[in-house]
Parts: structure tokens; sequence; C-alpha cells
């Protein structure tokens, strides 16, 4: 099962590797890991990045071949095993690049599909259109060197073969499920992969709660600026009201006479034989005055004459007093609005 499962990622897998082996992330992390090598002491550097020399061994093998350790073992085949050809593919294809060649693969070879182990390499793009160099071989002459390679004893880390100027086609025909597994020491750029992944999660999670907390701090100033906002609302409608109440008590107090208005109005209309005892001015305008005079009975109709009073009336009887001889009056009347520049 597990062979099986293996079987049918490999296409996929060697997209894959394809894909990462020709892009530009692939520059720029081998890049860093030249930097961070560099920067570590020798003894750190000969501990974890424990060198592996390539060694390129030709097909047909000449004779028993020893390996020494730290050797990654590059079998190479002549032209005349492979199929080498280029092709001009829309850059759209290059999303998956194996699948949509091992459609076409009959249009290329002359043998079926299932027959072929191919790979494919991106070599250059000219605008809407990519480079590719396919490499294919038959199963069948493929296998027969891999098992005498194993027959000897040695592990092949990849398969590459020579174009016809005898220059390396910078491939690999190798299937996965055949290459060695990996060293303890080659899954260093993997952890350093994982660990720069978890560094930038652990970044973006800082940064998400700083701009939370951040948003918070601003969602309670916002808040506080409200309620300042409602203080300051509440203040002005206080003043609001204050002021039309004082300005209400203004115009009332402008509607009425004057005090002095008053008493030279009162003055001028009791006459002389009366005289006032006793005056007070309510502040809804009332008044009520009380005193003596000779004729109180005819209080009433003088009064009328008077321009701050209105409504006039006795309020009790009127009675006399038997030390001045004179009558005892009280009245109450209403100060008379229209008057206030009454004299």
């Amino acid at each position: 099962m597990k062979h099986l499962l293996s079987k049918r990622l490999a296409p996929l897998q060697a997209d894959l590797n394809g894909q990462w082996r020709d892009s530009r992330a692939r520059q720029l992390w081998l890049a860093w890991l030249n930097e961070l090598h560099a920067l570590l002491p020798a003894a750190a550097r000969a501990r974890l990045f424990k060198q592996a020399n390539e060694r390129l061994i030709h097909w047909p093998l000449t004779g028993p071949i020893d390996v020494h350790e730290n050797e990654r073992l590059i079998l190479v085949l002549p032209v005349n095993m492979l199929l080498t050809q280029t092709l001009l593919l829309p850059t759209a294809a290059l999303r998956d690049l194996h699948s949509v060649i091992g459609f076409e693969l009959d249009k290329y070879t002359p043998f079926p599909r299932d027959q072929m182990h191919y790979v494919a390499r991106v070599t250059g793009k000219l605008g809407a259109q990519a480079q590719v160099l396919l490499v294919a071989i038959l199963r069948e002459r493929l296998q027969p060197v891999i098992d005498a390679c194993t027959a000897q004893g040695l592990a092949l880390h990849a398969v590459d073969g020579l174009d016809g100027d005898g220059r390396l086609l910078g491939v690999d025909v190798l299937p996965t499920e055949q290459k060695p597994p990996r060293r303890r020491h080659a899954r260093l750029p993997r952890c350093l992969a994982l660990a720069c992944c978890l560094l930038l999660i652990s970044c973006m999670a800082l940064w998400l709660n700083a701009r939370t907390r951040m948003v918070e701090a601003m969602q309670q100033r916002v808040e506080e600026q409200r309620e300042e906002v409602q203080a300051v609302q509440n203040l002005r409608r206080e003043l609001s009201n204050t002021q039309g109440a004082a300005q209400y008590l203004a115009r009332n107090k402008a509607a009425q006479p004057t005090l002095s208005s008053v008493l030279v109005d009162l003055t001028g209309c009791l006459g002389a034989d009366t005289w006032v005892e006793q005056l007070e001015i309510a502040d809804g305008g009332g008044v009520s005055l009380s005193g003596q005079s000779a004729k109180a009975s005819a209080l009433i109709t003088r009064m009328k004459d008077c321009k701050t009073l209105d409504d006039v009336q006795f309020q009790g009887i009127i009675q006399p007093d038997a030390d001045t001889g004179k009558e005892r009056f009280s009245l109450r009347a209403q100060l008379r609005k229209e008057a206030t520049d009454a004299p």
C-alpha cells in the first residue's frame, strides 16, 4: 500500500521538485543559507553542515567503485539512452507541468506513456511561452541500470544524462521511490525552513496582538471622548435652559413697571388726603396696599386713572379709625404690563 501510494505521488513530487529547483525562492533560500553558513564558527559549521561531495559515475560501469563517506553518487547516462526534446509551452502550463506533458507525451516520443519515465525542466521564458527541456527514458532500460548499481552496493542520489555536446542535462530521472533516505544532517535546511515559518507566524501573531491592543486603546479613547462630548452637551443644555429661564424672568421683569414708577403713580391717584401704610408687590405682579383715607370709598374710582395698576379691588371692609378720624382700607391690584414706559 505504501509503495502504491508513493508511486502515485511520484509525478507530483517530481513536478514540485522541478519547480522548486528552478524557482527564484530556491535561489534566495540558498543565498540565505550561504550567509548563515559563513556566520557560524568553524566547529559548528563542520558539525551541522557536513559537506557532501558529488561524484559522477558514467554508465556503463567499468569496474568496482569505492564509495567514500559523504559522497553523493550521480549516475550519468549516455546520450543514446535518453530521448531529449525542447518544447515551447504556455506559461499557464507550468502550474502542472508534469501532468500537461504526460497527457501529450505520445506526441513527443514513439512509446506509450506507461512505458516511459520522464522529467521536465524549465530552461527559459519567452514572453507568454516557456522553454521546457523534456527528458524521457524507457523504464525497461532504466531499471536494469539501477539494479546493476544496487548490486554493486552503490546508492544513487540522482541519475543525469549527457546532451549531444557531452554536457550534463541538469535533470534527475531517478524514480522518487528509489532514492536513498535523507541523512540526518541533510534535514537541517528543512528544520531551518520550519523554524523560519514558526518565527514568521510568531511575528504575525505578535503584530496582530499589538494591533488588537492598539485598536482597543483607540476604542477606549473614543469612548472617553464620547462621554466627554455627552457631558459637554449636557452642560450646554443646562446652560441653555438657565439662559432661557433668565431671559424669561428678565422679560417679565422688563414688562412690569418699576417700584418708583408705581409709587409716583399712586401718589398722583390717591390724592393728598390718603397715605399708604403698607405696600407689597409680588413676583407675579400682584400688588397689595393698605392705609388711611378721608374718603376710602372713592379710592376705586380714583385708582382707575392709575397707569401702572389694573383690576383694583377692596380687600376686606372699610373701618373708621377713632384716633385719626379717617377710614382704614385695604386694596389689591395687578400691575399693568403694558405700562412699562410709565413715568
